[in-house]
Parts: structure tokens; C-alpha cells; sequence
């Protein structure tokens, strides 16, 4: 989910790389050799605590080197410019919106993990759209926050559903990154596709830039930059983030969230991880799919991206479910529609949002 809010200064036990694959053999005999080292290709938001994947290094005597590519939709257009010299054996964060691209372009080999049970079926995706080649790790809804104390300081009463963002009061109010450079955009523009139908949401999206909406590249500028939150330093009270935000908004000591999500607006969104193809190393490859699936890591997740770990066996930090809320009733778009309509509506959307 490019989606956390700790996107640097995390302490990795993988190195962080910029340039391609590091794996290299240990034993060259044999049809396929033990590398050393995999290289773990992911979008900048990816974040786990340290010594989290040293642990797969002490099952397995295998390395792990993370090296970042963007946000989700540009980790896919990289997996794609570069699938005839991979820059990785294995990629973690492909979400829903983004999969149908990567599997259209064959650049991931047909794996899931071997530990996923009927409990997580549900967010494998159709055949045609991934669900043979990417494992489900990580959801969350998309959706508007909202900063309580800014509109308890103005004395103007909060919006609660897309409708309402279109009116007068929230004018200039509202900040968002772009749907054809970051993957919360996309799917806040998903939302209103699902919202206002396919012959409709180009109007919302006239009325909504009418209103004052500013569109940033990603979701870091929109977060950090221009929304009023408190780990923020902006004037727009309302931005495209993630249901699970707020928690991390909470000073310590507090019990109470200064930001929240509005609920009517969010997007459903699953973040995926799968073996790159070309990858000289297969089977080690699967085997840290396996371990991104892993209680283990799921356990970590929350914290460090601030999403939901899809594992059934995994656990949530305390106090999460006091804070961190899942839409009732999230706007979701089939995804073999996204893929036959993706591109359709992304330059439809940039003709209104950049004209």
C-alpha cells in the first residue's frame, strides 16, 4: 500500500540498493543454486521493524536486499521496462489496482504461497488478474481523512461522503495525489468510478476540481506536505490517506484520534507479493513469499505500514481496533474491469484534473 506513514528512516536489516539484482550463487552444481542474496523489489513505503528479515536469513542462510521503485503503479511500469533483465527474484506491493498491468506483461512467475488457507481466499485475485502469481499480504481502505480539530476550530461541520466534498463549504479544502502516479490516487479515483458509474464520474471529477481539489504527484507531498494533521505541515484539512492513519496520529499518552476516516469514501485495497520472472532463483525466491506471508511478518506490519495484515492468524497491536477502522461498504471495481479500462480512465481523468 504506498501507502504508510513511516516511508523513511526505517532501520532495515536488508540494505536498501538502487541498482539491480544482487542474488549471487553459493553452489553453482545442481539444476539451481543457493544464492547468497535475493533482492526484494518494492515501492518506497515498504517497512518493516529491524531484524524482521534477518530472521529469514537465519532460516535460511539467504540475504535479503530491498531496493525501492516508486510507488505501486511505477514498481509495475519498472517490473515492465526492465522484465527482460529483472532487476529482482521477488516484488511486494503490487496492489489490486496495479496487478492485471504486471500479469498482462508476464513479468511474475506462477506462485502463491504454499501457506495460504481457505481463511484468505477471499483476496486472491480472479486467474486472469494475478491470483495464480501474486500472494494477498497486506489491505487497507482508501478513503478521505479528515482533521477533527481543524473543523472544530472553524466551527464548519465535517463532509461524510463523496457527494459532499463538491460543496461550496469545502472549497480549497481537499488534497489528493495523482491517480496516474500513485496508488492511493488511483484508487480514490476507483472509488468515485464505482460511486458515479463509468459515464458519470467524469462529471464528479469537473465539479471536484471546480471545488478547489489540489492533486499532488504522491501521497507523501499530499500527507506530509499540504494536509493540517498533526504530523503534517499543510492547510487542507482533507486528504486521500489510508482507514488505518489515524491511529498513528495519536500523541502518547492520548486516547484519542485527531484525525479520522470518513468511511463513506474509502476504497478497498490489497497489496500483493510474487516471484519475478527470470529470476535464476525460484526456489528461494518462494520461499520468501512464504516468509512476507508468515505470522512473523504479518504481526509486523501494522506498525511500520499501517495496514491491515491479511494472514487469519496474525495479530493486531493493542489499541489498533480502538483507532484503525474497515469500511462497512468499500467501493470496489472488478478488476478485469480496472484492466480493460484502466488506461481509459486515467487519461480521462488527467484531461480534467491537468488540464
Amino acid at each position: 500500500m504506498q501507502k504508510s506513514l513511516k516511508v523513511a528512516g526505517i532501520a532495515l536489516a536488508a540494505s536498501i540498493i538502487l541498482g539491480g539484482c544482487a542474488s549471487t550463487p553459493t553452489d553453482t552444481a545442481g539444476p539451481e543454486a543457493t544464492p547468497d542474496k535475493l533482492t526484494l523489489v518494492t515501492h518506497d513505503s515498504f517497512a518493516l521493524s529491524e531484524g524482521t528479515l534477518a530472521k529469514f536469513t537465519d532460516e535460511t542462510g539467504i540475504e535479503v536486499e530491498v531496493t525501492a521503485s516508486g510507488d505501486a503503479g511505477e514498481l509495475v511500469n519498472t517490473l515492465v521496462l526492465t522484465k527482460d533483465s529483472p532487476l529482482g527474484d521477488v516484488v511486494f506491493g503490487i496492489d489490486n489496482t496495479f496487478a492485471s498491468r504486471a500479469v498482462e506483461n508476464d513479468v511474475l512467475e506462477d506462485y502463491t504461497s504454499k501457506d495460504l488457507t481457505d481463511a484468505e481466499a477471499g483476496y486472491l485475485l480472479p486467474a486472469a488478474s494475478g491470483g495464480e502469481q501474486l500472494t494477498p499480504i497486506d489491505n487497507g481502505d482508501v478513503c478521505v481523512n479528515v482533521d477533527h480539530e481543524w473543523f472544530a476550530d472553524k466551527g464548519i461541520a465535517e463532509p461524510a461522503t463523496l457527494n459532499d466534498l463538491l460543496k461550496p463549504e469545502y472549497k480549497d479544502l481537499l488534497v489528493t495525489s495523482a491517480a496516474n502516479s500513485s496508488s492511493p490516487g488511483l484508487a480514490f479515483l476507483l472509488a468515485t468510478v464505482a460511486k458515479y458509474g463509468d459515464d458519470g464520474w467524469q462529471d464528479y471529477w469537473t465539479k471536484l476540481v471546480a471545488n478547489g481539489i489540489k492533486i499532488d504527484a504522491g501521497w507523501s507531498d499530499a500527507y506530509y506536505v499540504d494536509f493540517s494533521g498533526p504530523s503534517s505541515e499543510g492547510d487542507r484539512p482533507l486528504v486521500v490517506s489510508y482507514a488505518s492513519s489515524p491511529p498513528f496520529e495519536v500523541p502518547e499518552g492520548e486516547t484519542v484520534a485527531p484525525t479520522g476516516a470518513l468511511l463513506d469514501t474509502c476504497f478497498r485495497q490489497t497489496e500483493y507479493a510474487g516471484v519475478i520472472a527470470g529470476t535464476e532463483y525460484p526456489t528461494a525466491a518462494k520461499k520468501l513469499v512464504d516468509f512476507l506471508f508468515s505470522v512473523e511478518v504479518q504481526n509486523d506490519i501494522p506498525e511500520n505500514m499501517y495496514v491491515f495484515p491479511v494472514n487469519a492468524k496474525a495479530t493486531l497491536p493493542e489499541g489498533w481496533s480502538n483507532y484503525a477502522e474497515i469500511a462497512p461498504d468499500p467501493f470496489v471495481v472488478d478488476p478485469a474491469e480496472i484492466d480493460k479500462n484502466r488506461e481509459t480512465w486515467l487519461s480521462e481523468w488527467a484531461a480534467i484534473a491537468t488540464p
